[in-house]
Formats: C-alpha cells, structure tokens, sequence
C-alpha cells in the first residue's frame, strides 16, 4: 500500500532474495534493485482516518485528490534533484565522448597500411599494399611508413664478414652492393644468429599466375639463392596457389572452376624456381595445395590470434571478399614457423630445429603480411626463440616495367614484361620498341643534357642484371654526360640485351634439363636441415 501519512507505517520489510547489484561491463556504473513492502502499523490501523491509509490512484473524494497530487511526482522513475540531474548529463556526455573514441580507434584499426584514393591513382601518386604497386615510389616514405629500418654501412660490412669473410661465397651480391635489397626487419638478429652458431632458414615463394617467370620474378630467387650459397643454410618455398585461385579464380556453371589450372602453374613455374641453382640437399619447394595438412596445426593457432578486424585493416578487406581471401594471410605466415615443417625442418624431434630463426627475402609489398606475423609470432614458439618468434625480413626494391621506371613489372601485360621464355629475338624487339628512354630526343640535345639515369628504364635494368661494377659505372658516367662510348639510348639498349641474352639463355638451358619427374624429387617431403 501507499500512505498519505508517516503515521499509518508499521515497518518496513526488506525482501533481500529480490534486491541485487548489477554493475556494467566497465564498471563505471551500477543499478541497485531494492525490494521492500510497508507493513501498516496496527496500533493505529484502528484510529487512523481514512486519509491516512489512502492509496494513491484510489481517489474517493477531495482528500484523496490532493493526496494523489502530492505522491504520484515521487512514484515516477525519474530523477528529481538538480545535483541528480548534472550528475546523468556528465555521464551521458563521458559515455558519448567515449563511444566516438572507440568507433575512431576502430576505423584507424580497420584503414589499410597503405590507402589511395582515386585521385592519388590519378595524379600518380605512390600505392604500394600486397595487391597493388603503382606511381612514383618513394622509398625512404615507404620505410617510414611500415616501420622497416634501411640497411646501414654497418649491416652492410657485418654481412660481408659473415659471408665474403668465411669465404661461402667471392664477394657481396650486387643487389646489396647497389642497395637493391634496401630495408629489413631484424636482420641485425640473423647476424647474431650466425656469429653464435645458431640454426635459422630462408623462406620465399611465389604465387603462379602464368605459365612462365617474368625477369620480375627472378630478382628475389637470385638474392635467395645467393643467400643460401653465402649462409649455407635451409631453404623452404612457397607455391601460393590457394591463393591466385581464391583471388583470380574463375567459375562458370557449365566448366566449374578453374583450380586445377593454378595447380599446373605451379609445376611450370617450379621448373623456373630450380633452374635458379639452389642446392637441392637443403631446399624443400612445396605446393600449399598439397602440403597444408602440415602445416594446419600452426595455420589454425595463428587463426586464433589474428583478428578479423586486423585483417581487413591490413588488407583492405571487406564484406564483398570470399571468407577464403581472409583466411589466407594466415597461411602464407605459416612457412614462417619451423612447426609448419616437422620432417623438411626436424622440428618434431629436435629443439634446436624447433627453435630455429627465419629470414624472408621478399618485394617490399610482401611485408604486410609479415607485419602481421610478427605482431602475433611470440604465441607460437618457445620463449626461448632467439627472435621471439618473429620472422627477419630483407626488403627489395620493385623491378621497373619496361614502359617506364614507376610501379613494378606485370605478367598481365606481355609488353611490360621479359619472359624466361623469351627467344633473343623477342627480347631485343621489346627492349628497342618499349624500353622508356631517359634520353633526350636529338642528338645535340643529348650530348648538351645527357640522359636522366633514374627513369631510363635500360639503365635500371643494368644495374639489377649486370655484373661488373665498372662497366655499370661508365656506363652510367658516359650516359648521363652524352659523351664516350655509351653516349646513347640505343647504345645502352644495345649492351642490356647483350646481358639479358646472356642471362636468360643460361637459365633456359637450366630449365629444359628440369622434368616433372625432378619437380616432384624437390617437393618430396624429406628433412633438410
């Protein structure tokens, strides 16, 4: 009941099994339930007037109205106190402020390491993520922006002791010499590694999207293979094609799908792979197709600790990409993980194999997902991993197309691209034709100015392909002063083809020697290390 009156009160009774305290998820507030009933007081229940035991809602008469009047104000859930009403206004305005800081750090969380616009595609400005690479590319912007450190004199002459010094191999490879291979991550780590006899592998791979290399292609395998030769070390790699199915598949009701297609790339394209000259004892090239039953334990732990949200953030992902595209990143992170290779790696039965450091010679457009990687690699291994798990990475620079020294050559554009399989004939027809010139265009303008080296697409190439550190020099001397022997664009054709001849016939004789019967030898599931 409702009383009018203090006087017709009894007690007041506590219902403890229906009171409670509820406090929210951050705790910043709580409801408090407190259930009570009013006992009427029975000396008085007698003499008391009928006003005094009014209920409130049961209005008999005059009396009863204006006790009405009086309560009703106090039986709404409302706040009623000034202070009260300040007090749920600051915490409105705290929770508000809040909800916008959590929906900022979301959408900072979900951007891309690296967006564009189509203005910026436009205007020619630089995009560089795991799917695209076009404009101009600034690289010192590019090590700032992933958080990669470049490669020091330093690091530089600590490499050259560990390798040129122990004599594995006659000198420093010429990518490292003209800072081709430019940033890393923790490569420091791998020296340390080798100073202190400690085991780590190499890791690489490719992603077969035709039937045939492009010289493109070829630039980090010649780096991993000189590693390898200089480190004497394991080699484990990646024939990604789950992922240029899931990404570049197709499907048609009346032909199905073409995943098979992709698998018969990887064939052709491991052919290319082991013409490079890797030493078969300690390589282990493998299809994810077939091998992923291996390595599933550690692609599901890494699943686990990898958030769709970082994801999508990372890659660009949205609600439009098949559930394939998002699972993928966590696969190729695998090969990172000597778990991933109980047998090829010994990690099954060995701890010091188990403990194993990785080195990941990649295009700069790769490290997102080892940025990744990284963040989440301590959850995976011993705590006694020299690198805390995390995979060392050595960056290169993006081989130019030959229509022009920005973005990275394409297998999607034949006339961007030398192919491995190129005869002479076609390579010297697409070096003349559309090798971009940084010549000028007469011949008085070109010995008064010179050429511009650094998008002169024949002079970039020299410097990824040829050898001899002096001739590249005089090369480059003579070109950009139009003068000497190479004081033209056609007479630095003329030299890059010669190379390229050299280069591709040598490896198109290595390629033929390689069967199906010896791809399936080096996929063969065997311990390397």
């Amino acid at each position: 009941p409702v009383l009018a009156k203090t006087g017709g009160m009894g007690k007041i009774v506590l219902e403890r099994e229906f009171c409670a305290v509820t406090a929210g998820k951050k705790a910043r507030k709580c409801d408090i339930v407190l259930k009570f009933k009013v006992e009427e007081s029975s000396s008085s229940s007698s003499s008391s007037s009928s006003s005094d035991i009014a209920i409130v809602g049961e209005a008999n008469d005059a009396s009863d109205v204006l006790v009405k009047d009086v309560m009703a104000p106090l039986l709404k859930s409302e706040i009623r106190m000034e202070q009260g009403l300040k007090l749920k206004s600051a915490m409105e305005e705290a929770e508000a402020t809040e909800a916008a800081n959590e929906a900022a750090k979301a959408a900072a969380e979900a951007a891309p390491a690296t967006t564009e616009t189509e203005e910026q595609k436009a205007d020619g400005e630089m995009v560089v993520n795991a799917f695209e690479v076009s404009g101009k590319i600034d690289y010192n912007k590019l090590v700032d922006n992933f958080g990669s450190k470049l490669i020091e004199p330093e690091l530089l002459e600590r490499i050259t002791r560990l390798t040129v010094g122990r004599g594995t191999v006659p000198h420093l490879h010429r990518f490292l010499r003209r800072d081709i291979f430019f940033s890393h991550r923790d490569m420091n780590k791998i020296c340390d590694c080798l100073e202190k006899n400690l085991p780590f592998y190499l890791y690489t791979g490719r992603g077969p999207s035709s039937g045939s290399m492009h010289l493109g292609h070829l630039v980090p395998f010649l780096f991993t293979q000189w590693l390898q030769q200089a480190f004497q070390c394991p080699l484990v790699i990646q024939m990604t094609d789950d992922e240029k199915f899931l990404f570049k598949g197709t499907y048609d009701d009346e032909n199905g799908d073409n995943l098979d297609y992709f698998a018969q790339l990887t064939t052709e394209n491991a052919k290319d792979i082991i013409a490079c000259g890797f030493i078969p004892e300690k390589t282990f090239l493998f299809s994810d197709l077939k091998y992923v039953g291996t390595m599933y334990p550690t692609i599901v732990r890494i699943w686990k600790a990898v958030t769709n949200n970082t994801v999508n953030g990372i890659f660009g992902f949205d609600g439009s990409s098949n559930i394939g595209k998002i699972a993928f990143p966590a696969i190729q992170a695998a090969p990172s993980f000597p778990a991933s290779f109980p047998i090829v790696l010994g990690s099954r039965t060995s701890k010091e194999c188990a403990n194993m450091a990785c080195l990941i010679p990649c295009a700069i457009d790769q490290d997102p997902y080892f940025r990744m990687t990284r963040d989440i690699a301590h959850k995976l291994v011993p705590k006694t991993h020299p690198l805390g798990g995390k995979p060392a990475l050595i960056h290169s620079k993006f081989f130019p197309p030959l229509q022009g020294a920005d973005g990275k050559m394409s297998s999607s554009d034949e006339n961007s691209a030398i192919f491995l399989t190129d005869s002479y004939e076609l390579i010297e027809k697409k070096i003349k034709a559309f090798a971009f010139s940084g010549g000028q265009e007469t011949k008085k303008l070109q010995e008064e100015l010179g050429a511009n080296l650094t998008v002169d697409v024949a002079y970039q190439w020299l410097r990824f392909f040829m050898e001899d550190d002096e001739e590249l020099e005089l090369i480059g001397k003579d070109y950009s002063t139009g003068s000497g022997k190479f004081w033209s664009t056609g007479k630095v054709k003329a030299r890059l083809v010669e190379v390229l001849k050299v280069i591709v016939g040598a490896h198109q004789e290595r390629r033929a020697k390689v069967t199906e019967e010896v791809v399936l030898e080096w996929m063969k599931e065997r311990c390397i290390v």
